[in-house]
């Protein structure tokens, strides 16, 4: 059983990975270029560490085990007694290729190196190995510590076994393991895309403003946060760049196309929470949403049949299974219910009804019917 795992790159996802490892028994090593960063990284996991301590969820013992398992270190050499290589730094292609060709240099020829990129693909990120078969995605959700959800994201050349291993691991460490193909966005940034760009649309048409739709999502949608205040939360910047990544490695799919007025905001430094300002001015106090039953209901009733709909269609292509898609929804980003069990609950029927009149309002292929859905509607009986 692999007891020895490398994190490359000291940032926030990284840090979180690398205190996880150490958290759950592995001897860990933290790697960056910068000192500074590493410092940073070192100073964040002491914090969580000893908040941990301060509210009983370690003990003394505990705490001073897992700081001793971890090692802050600026010399990639440091890989070469790692069984897993995880890589958490910039999402650039170049980048990673120098990183890992100069760790396949050192590690052991049964390392497994792997990415938690959330937007690259796999296979074209392990082009530049010597034995890309040992290469896969392990994709975190942030924070590490917390989200329950690993995506594991095999590449077309990845042994079996690699990938029987990775998930070993990643249950070792007490998270939930979904499956996926290597297409873009994987399970969840892939079926998640309507969430925002559908809230967007109904705004972008003056049907409702930012605080209705999110009203809309939360009171009727049991959802924690509603699209615009999780994209304030999560940073314009990113959100739309993920988006962006998305709708240009779908060969701009209308499905996935990103929003002018995301994109305004992006330009304008406009992040969100971490700018003080994105969808709403946090300087001041929002405005009350809409009550009007009929519009809160007409938005949900849009956002979730879109929702459903991208559901259906990762499992109509083989992106995953269908439990797979419905767990990565409900433990990578907190959505109430599995969207594949959820359209069991309100009716297949009715969410295809609702698709077709918006592909008949619109004439747009983002609201066009999944083939799948149509089958489940005609067949009567669920997927699974």
């Amino acid at each position: 059983m692999t007891k020895r795992i490398f994190v490359v790159g000291a940032g926030t996802m990284g840090a979180g990975i690398a205190q996880l490892s150490a958290q759950k028994g592995f001897e860990t090593w933290l790697y960056d270029l910068s000192a500074d960063q590493l410092s940073k990284a070192q100073a964040g996991i002491n914090k969580s560490l000893n908040s941990l301590l301060e509210k009983g969820k370690i003990d003394t013992t505990s705490h001073q085990a897992i700081i001793s398992r971890i090692e802050f270190v600026n010399h990639l050499d440091d890989a070469q007694h790692a069984e897993l290589v995880i890589e958490a730094i910039v999402e650039n292609l170049t980048v990673k290729h120098e990183v890992f060709k100069a760790l396949e240099g050192l590690v052991s020829s049964s390392c497994i190196l792997a990415s938690n990129t959330s937007s690259l693909s796999i296979a074209s990120i392990s082009s530049a190995l010597k034995k890309p078969e040992r290469f896969l995605g392990i994709h975190f959700f942030n924070p590490a510590t917390l989200m329950p959800l690993v995506e594991i994201i095999p590449s077309v050349l990845t042994l079996e076994k690699v990938v029987s291993q990775a998930k070993e691991i990643i249950l070792t460490m007490g998270k939930t393991a979904a499956l996926c193909k290597d297409t873009p966005g994987f399970i969840v940034n892939r079926v998640a895309r309507p969430f925002y760009g559908e809230a967007l649309r109904i705004y972008e048409e003056g049907l409702a403003d930012f605080v209705t739709i999110d009203y809309a999502m939360t009171s009727i949608g049991g959802f924690k946060m509603g699209p615009f205040e999780l994209m304030d939360y999560i940073g314009n910047d990113v959100n739309y760049t993920v988006t962006e990544t998305v709708f240009e490695a779908f060969y701009y799919d209308p499905r996935f196309k990103p929003s002018f007025t995301q994109k305004r905001l992006k330009e304008a430094g406009l992040y969100g929470r971490k700018t003080g300002r994105g969808f709403y001015d946090y300087s001041i106090e929002k405005a009350d949403p809409s009550k009007e039953v009929a519009l809160l209901h007409q938005i949900f009733n849009r956002i979730i049949a879109l929702l459903i709909n991208e559901a259906y269609d990762a499992v109509l292509m083989q992106v995953a299974a269908p439990q797979d898609v419905d767990l990565a929804m409900m433990k990578g980003v907190n959505y109430p219910k599995g969207l594949l069990a959820w359209a069991e609950e309100i009716g297949p029927n009715l969410i295809l009804n609702q698709l077709e009149a918006l592909y008949e309002r619109y004439n747009e292929d983002r609201y066009r019917p999944n083939a799948l859905l149509k089958d489940r509607v005609k067949a009567g009986k669920p997927l699974w």
